[in-house]
Protein backbone atom coordinates (compact mmCIF):
# COMPACT_ATOMS: atom_id res chain seq x y z
CA UNK A 1 0.00 0.00 0.00
CA UNK A 2 2.51 2.36 0.77
CA UNK A 3 4.35 1.97 -2.86
CA UNK A 4 1.74 2.97 -4.19
CA UNK A 5 0.65 6.51 -2.44
CA UNK A 6 2.54 9.44 -2.67
CA UNK A 7 1.84 9.91 1.20
CA UNK A 8 2.00 6.55 3.05
CA UNK A 9 -0.53 5.42 6.20
CA UNK A 10 1.28 6.63 9.39
CA UNK A 11 0.27 4.16 12.19
CA UNK A 12 -0.42 4.71 15.32
CA UNK A 13 2.38 3.22 17.71
CA UNK A 14 -0.34 1.71 19.90
CA UNK A 15 -0.70 -2.21 19.14
CA UNK A 16 -4.32 -2.85 19.86
CA UNK A 17 -5.81 -6.05 20.42
CA UNK A 18 -5.95 -8.96 18.46
CA UNK A 19 -2.72 -7.06 16.65
CA UNK A 20 -5.44 -4.27 15.32
CA UNK A 21 -4.07 -0.99 14.23
CA UNK A 22 -5.46 2.52 13.17
CA UNK A 23 -4.37 5.36 11.77
CA UNK A 24 -5.01 9.39 11.66
CA UNK A 25 -6.96 11.68 8.89
CA UNK A 26 -4.09 11.89 6.37
CA UNK A 27 -4.24 13.03 2.67
CA UNK A 28 -2.67 11.48 -0.09
CA UNK A 29 -3.16 12.20 -4.06
CA UNK A 30 -5.09 9.98 -6.73
CA UNK A 31 -4.49 6.98 -8.10
CA UNK A 32 -4.06 5.62 -12.11
CA UNK A 33 -4.33 2.19 -12.48
CA UNK A 34 -1.55 1.09 -9.65
CA UNK A 35 -1.87 -2.14 -8.82
CA UNK A 36 -1.74 -3.42 -5.46
CA UNK A 37 -1.00 -6.89 -3.74
CA UNK A 38 -3.20 -8.31 -1.81
CA UNK A 39 -2.81 -7.70 2.19
CA UNK A 40 -2.57 -10.07 4.77
CA UNK A 41 -5.07 -8.74 6.90
CA UNK A 42 -8.20 -6.46 6.22
CA UNK A 43 -9.00 -2.97 5.72
CA UNK A 44 -11.37 -0.45 6.43
CA UNK A 45 -10.82 2.87 5.16
CA UNK A 46 -13.08 6.05 5.89
CA UNK A 47 -13.16 8.88 3.48
CA UNK A 48 -13.41 12.63 4.87
CA UNK A 49 -12.62 15.13 2.08
CA UNK A 50 -12.75 14.97 -1.52
CA UNK A 51 -15.43 13.36 -3.53
CA UNK A 52 -13.84 11.87 -6.70
CA UNK A 53 -14.75 8.26 -8.56
CA UNK A 54 -13.05 5.45 -7.28
CA UNK A 55 -12.87 2.34 -8.83
CA UNK A 56 -10.68 -0.91 -8.28
CA UNK A 57 -10.40 -3.69 -10.66
CA UNK A 58 -10.09 -7.26 -9.10
CA UNK A 59 -9.62 -9.98 -11.98
CA UNK A 60 -12.51 -9.45 -14.49
CA UNK A 61 -14.75 -7.24 -11.92
CA UNK A 62 -14.52 -3.71 -11.85
CA UNK A 63 -16.30 -1.90 -8.61
CA UNK A 64 -16.96 1.57 -9.06
CA UNK A 65 -18.41 4.58 -7.14
CA UNK A 66 -17.32 7.71 -5.50
CA UNK A 67 -16.15 8.82 -2.39
CA UNK A 68 -17.85 10.38 0.15
CA UNK A 69 -18.30 10.74 3.88
CA UNK A 70 -20.84 8.20 4.39
CA UNK A 71 -19.44 5.93 2.33
CA UNK A 72 -16.44 3.92 2.97
CA UNK A 73 -14.13 1.33 1.38
CA UNK A 74 -13.14 -2.70 2.19
CA UNK A 75 -10.01 -4.45 1.40
CA UNK A 76 -10.40 -7.90 2.02
CA UNK A 77 -7.14 -10.37 3.23
CA UNK A 78 -5.19 -11.84 0.07
CA UNK A 79 -7.32 -9.73 -2.73
CA UNK A 80 -4.97 -8.12 -5.22
CA UNK A 81 -6.34 -5.32 -7.97
CA UNK A 82 -5.54 -2.04 -9.67
CA UNK A 83 -6.91 1.12 -8.08
CA UNK A 84 -8.26 4.40 -9.07
CA UNK A 85 -8.80 7.39 -7.69
CA UNK A 86 -9.87 11.06 -9.52
CA UNK A 87 -8.22 13.01 -7.21
CA UNK A 88 -6.85 13.82 -3.40
CA UNK A 89 -8.72 12.56 -0.42
CA UNK A 90 -8.24 12.63 3.22
CA UNK A 91 -8.99 8.95 4.90
CA UNK A 92 -8.18 7.25 7.71
CA UNK A 93 -7.81 3.07 7.94
CA UNK A 94 -8.68 0.47 10.20
CA UNK A 95 -5.79 -2.44 10.05
CA UNK A 96 -7.79 -6.06 11.10
CA UNK A 97 -6.56 -9.05 11.71
CA UNK A 98 -8.17 -12.60 11.11
CA UNK A 99 -7.58 -13.32 14.72
CA UNK A 100 -9.91 -9.86 15.94
CA UNK A 101 -12.30 -10.62 12.61
CA UNK A 102 -13.39 -14.45 13.87
CA UNK A 103 -13.31 -13.69 17.34
CA UNK A 104 -16.29 -11.34 16.65
CA UNK A 105 -17.59 -14.21 14.38
CA UNK A 106 -17.33 -17.12 16.59
CA UNK A 107 -20.01 -15.00 18.30
CA UNK A 108 -22.33 -13.61 15.63
CA UNK A 109 -22.01 -16.10 12.96
CA UNK A 110 -21.62 -19.10 15.65
CA UNK A 111 -18.35 -20.23 15.04
CA UNK A 112 -18.74 -20.66 11.14
CA UNK A 113 -16.04 -19.26 8.27
CA UNK A 114 -17.17 -15.83 6.88
CA UNK A 115 -15.79 -14.54 4.00
CA UNK A 116 -15.55 -10.43 3.93
CA UNK A 117 -17.03 -8.71 0.75
CA UNK A 118 -14.66 -5.91 -1.30
CA UNK A 119 -16.18 -3.03 -0.83
CA UNK A 120 -15.48 0.77 -2.90
CA UNK A 121 -16.79 3.78 -1.11
CA UNK A 122 -20.08 1.82 0.00
CA UNK A 123 -22.66 3.86 1.26
CA UNK A 124 -23.44 2.62 4.76
CA UNK A 125 -23.27 5.42 7.14
CA UNK A 126 -22.67 3.35 10.33
CA UNK A 127 -19.76 1.83 9.20
CA UNK A 128 -17.79 5.20 8.17
CA UNK A 129 -19.85 7.00 11.17
CA UNK A 130 -17.44 4.49 13.19
CA UNK A 131 -14.07 4.95 11.24
CA UNK A 132 -14.80 8.46 11.93
CA UNK A 133 -14.98 7.83 15.87
CA UNK A 134 -11.69 5.84 15.42
CA UNK A 135 -9.76 8.72 13.40
CA UNK A 136 -10.54 11.18 16.24
CA UNK A 137 -9.82 8.51 18.97
CA UNK A 138 -6.26 7.92 17.74
CA UNK A 139 -5.20 11.19 17.86
CA UNK A 140 -5.94 10.83 21.53
CA UNK A 141 -3.40 8.61 24.62
CA UNK A 142 -5.60 7.80 27.41
CA UNK A 143 -6.72 4.81 29.28
CA UNK A 144 -10.20 6.09 28.59
CA UNK A 145 -9.59 6.40 25.19
CA UNK A 146 -7.87 2.96 24.77
CA UNK A 147 -10.98 1.16 26.53
CA UNK A 148 -13.47 3.18 23.86
CA UNK A 149 -11.65 2.53 20.56
CA UNK A 150 -11.66 -1.52 21.86
CA UNK A 151 -14.92 -1.28 21.82
CA UNK A 152 -16.03 0.85 18.87
CA UNK A 153 -13.42 -1.83 16.56
CA UNK A 154 -15.78 -4.60 18.14
CA UNK A 155 -18.85 -2.27 16.56
CA UNK A 156 -17.54 -2.04 13.39
CA UNK A 157 -15.71 -5.40 13.46
CA UNK A 158 -19.91 -6.69 13.81
CA UNK A 159 -20.91 -4.66 11.32
CA UNK A 160 -18.74 -5.88 8.94
CA UNK A 161 -19.57 -9.36 9.40
CA UNK A 162 -23.31 -8.64 9.53
CA UNK A 163 -23.50 -6.33 6.57
CA UNK A 164 -20.30 -6.73 4.98
CA UNK A 165 -19.84 -10.75 4.80
CA UNK A 166 -21.01 -13.98 3.29
CA UNK A 167 -22.74 -14.34 7.15
CA UNK A 168 -26.59 -13.62 5.36
CA UNK A 169 -26.41 -16.66 3.54
CA UNK A 170 -25.14 -18.86 5.93
CA UNK A 171 -27.32 -17.16 8.84
CA UNK A 172 -30.40 -17.63 6.25
CA UNK A 173 -30.26 -21.44 6.23
CA UNK A 174 -28.38 -24.53 7.67
CA UNK A 175 -26.43 -25.99 5.37
CA UNK A 176 -27.99 -29.58 4.61
CA UNK A 177 -26.74 -32.10 7.09
CA UNK A 178 -25.53 -29.37 9.30
CA UNK A 179 -26.17 -28.29 12.83
CA UNK A 180 -28.67 -26.07 13.67
CA UNK A 181 -27.60 -22.44 15.29
CA UNK A 182 -28.49 -23.13 18.76
CA UNK A 183 -26.11 -26.65 18.74
CA UNK A 184 -23.01 -24.76 17.08
CA UNK A 185 -23.26 -21.53 19.86
CA UNK A 186 -23.42 -24.46 22.34
CA UNK A 187 -20.63 -26.53 21.35
CA UNK A 188 -18.31 -23.76 20.37
CA UNK A 189 -18.57 -22.04 23.88
CA UNK A 190 -18.59 -25.48 25.46
CA UNK A 191 -15.07 -25.63 24.02
CA UNK A 192 -14.11 -21.89 24.45
CA UNK A 193 -14.98 -22.49 28.22
CA UNK A 194 -12.80 -25.56 28.74
CA UNK A 195 -9.59 -24.94 26.99
CA UNK A 196 -7.24 -26.40 29.66
CA UNK A 197 -9.47 -29.28 30.41
CA UNK A 198 -9.11 -32.80 27.76
CA UNK A 199 -12.16 -32.67 25.08
CA UNK A 200 -13.52 -35.48 23.26
CA UNK A 201 -15.82 -35.78 20.79
CA UNK A 202 -18.28 -38.33 22.71
CA UNK A 203 -18.48 -35.63 25.06
CA UNK A 204 -19.28 -32.37 22.34
CA UNK A 205 -21.12 -34.97 20.91
CA UNK A 206 -23.64 -35.64 23.70
CA UNK A 207 -24.16 -31.66 24.09
CA UNK A 208 -26.41 -31.49 20.89
CA UNK A 209 -27.79 -35.32 21.30
CA UNK A 210 -26.00 -36.86 18.35
CA UNK A 211 -23.84 -39.46 17.85
CA UNK A 212 -20.08 -38.82 17.26
CA UNK A 213 -20.38 -39.55 13.56
CA UNK A 214 -23.16 -37.60 12.99
CA UNK A 215 -21.70 -34.86 15.23
CA UNK A 216 -18.58 -34.61 13.28
CA UNK A 217 -19.97 -34.45 9.78
CA UNK A 218 -22.63 -31.91 10.72
CA UNK A 219 -19.77 -29.75 12.69
CA UNK A 220 -17.91 -29.95 9.66
CA UNK A 221 -20.86 -29.08 7.22
CA UNK A 222 -21.72 -25.64 9.36
CA UNK A 223 -17.97 -25.03 10.46
CA UNK A 224 -16.24 -25.71 7.28
CA UNK A 225 -13.80 -27.21 9.71
CA UNK A 226 -13.38 -30.73 12.06
CA UNK A 227 -14.31 -30.12 15.80
CA UNK A 228 -10.45 -30.82 16.54
CA UNK A 229 -9.69 -28.35 14.08
CA UNK A 230 -11.83 -25.56 15.50
CA UNK A 231 -10.65 -26.39 18.76
CA UNK A 232 -6.69 -26.27 18.10
CA UNK A 233 -7.52 -22.98 16.70
CA UNK A 234 -9.17 -21.55 19.62
CA UNK A 235 -6.24 -22.58 21.44
CA UNK A 236 -3.64 -21.22 19.56
CA UNK A 237 -5.45 -17.86 19.64
CA UNK A 238 -5.73 -18.20 23.39
CA UNK A 239 -2.04 -19.62 23.76
CA UNK A 240 -1.04 -16.41 21.74
CA UNK A 241 -2.97 -13.90 24.11
CA UNK A 242 -1.54 -15.51 27.42
CA UNK A 243 1.89 -15.44 25.31
CA UNK A 244 1.95 -11.93 24.97
CA UNK A 245 0.06 -10.51 28.04
CA UNK A 246 1.56 -12.52 30.78
CA UNK A 247 4.70 -13.98 32.33
CA UNK A 248 3.47 -17.33 31.97
CA UNK A 249 6.33 -19.74 31.01
CA UNK A 250 5.56 -21.81 27.98
CA UNK A 251 4.67 -25.22 30.37
CA UNK A 252 2.24 -23.14 32.33
CA UNK A 253 0.46 -21.94 29.17
CA UNK A 254 0.37 -25.20 27.51
CA UNK A 255 -1.16 -26.61 30.69
CA UNK A 256 -3.55 -23.67 30.34
CA UNK A 257 -4.71 -24.49 27.20
CA UNK A 258 -5.16 -28.11 27.13
CA UNK A 259 -1.82 -29.96 26.56
CA UNK A 260 -0.15 -31.91 29.29
CA UNK A 261 3.30 -31.83 28.00
CA UNK A 262 5.64 -28.60 26.60
CA UNK A 263 6.68 -30.55 23.51
CA UNK A 264 3.23 -31.39 21.81
CA UNK A 265 2.11 -27.57 22.58
CA UNK A 266 5.41 -26.40 20.62
CA UNK A 267 4.53 -28.77 17.93
CA UNK A 268 1.00 -27.54 17.89
CA UNK A 269 1.98 -24.17 18.12
CA UNK A 270 3.99 -24.08 15.57
CA UNK A 271 2.09 -25.92 13.37
CA UNK A 272 -0.38 -23.45 13.40
CA UNK A 273 1.69 -20.31 13.87
CA UNK A 274 4.51 -20.83 12.27
CA UNK A 275 7.04 -20.49 15.18
CA UNK A 276 7.67 -22.09 18.20
CA UNK A 277 6.25 -20.12 21.40
CA UNK A 278 9.26 -19.18 22.53
CA UNK A 279 10.56 -17.53 19.62
CA UNK A 280 6.73 -15.61 19.24
CA UNK A 281 7.25 -14.14 22.70
CA UNK A 282 10.59 -12.99 21.85
CA UNK A 283 9.45 -11.25 18.68
CA UNK A 284 7.21 -9.64 20.46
Amino acid sequence: MARILDEPPVLVPEVLHGDTRLTRKWAHGGLQEDYMRGVTGYVAVGCYEGQHEISWRIENKRLVSRTNPKAFTLIPKGVDGHWNIAGPVVVSHVYLTQERLQACADEIASGRRIEILPRVAFADPAAAGLLEILSHEAERDSASSRLFVEQAIDLLCARLIREHSSFDSLHAQVRKGGLADWQVRRVTTFMRENLEHHIGLNELATLVGLSRFHFCTAFRNSTGQTPHAWLTAQRMRRARELLAHTSLSVTDVALAVGYETPSAFTAAFRAIVGVTPSAFRRAL
